[in-house]
């Protein structure tokens, strides 16, 4: 069993193969949604249709980000001072790459779920290979 995995892989996720891969991927994956999701047993039951979901939330947050950063000045200028300003633009830089390192994570494990749902696809076998 191969331990490798690419940059960028979620530290909470065990290996695709291992033993746990799938538990842990499910608790990650279910700590990035909204809590609600909880309530609903086939994505416990699907855990890539939870990673799906996960992928479309995350990355409407990246997008939220962007539009909040475009705006910030706009919307903001009449009310917050300019160093304000600043400061909320510097916290939507933070976010912003914190969320798009976390939608690549998402798209790894997404990748290594769909590995095992779907094991003859060549797309998905051995989907992470080292590079020498």
């Amino acid at each position: 069993m191969s331990t490798y995995v690419p940059p960028g892989w979620p530290s909470q996720v065990h290996p695709p193969g291992s033993d746990r891969f799938e538990d842990t991927a499910l608790a990650w994956l279910l700590e990035l949604v909204p809590p609600e999701y909880r309530r609903y047993g086939v994505l416990r039951r699907y855990p890539i249709a939870l990673a799906r979901m996960a992928r479309h939330h995350v990355a409407a947050s990246v997008e939220a980000a962007r539009e909040g950063f475009r705006t910030a000045r706009v919307d903001l200028g009449d009310v917050v001072p300019p160093h304000g300003i600043e400061s909320v633009l510097d916290t939507y830089r933070r976010e912003g790459a914190r969320l798009v390192t976390l939608l690549h994570g998402i798209e790894l494990v997404e990748t290594a779920l769909r590995g095992l749902a779907e094991p003859d696809d060549p797309a998905h076998q051995r989907p992470f290979t080292p590079k020498l």
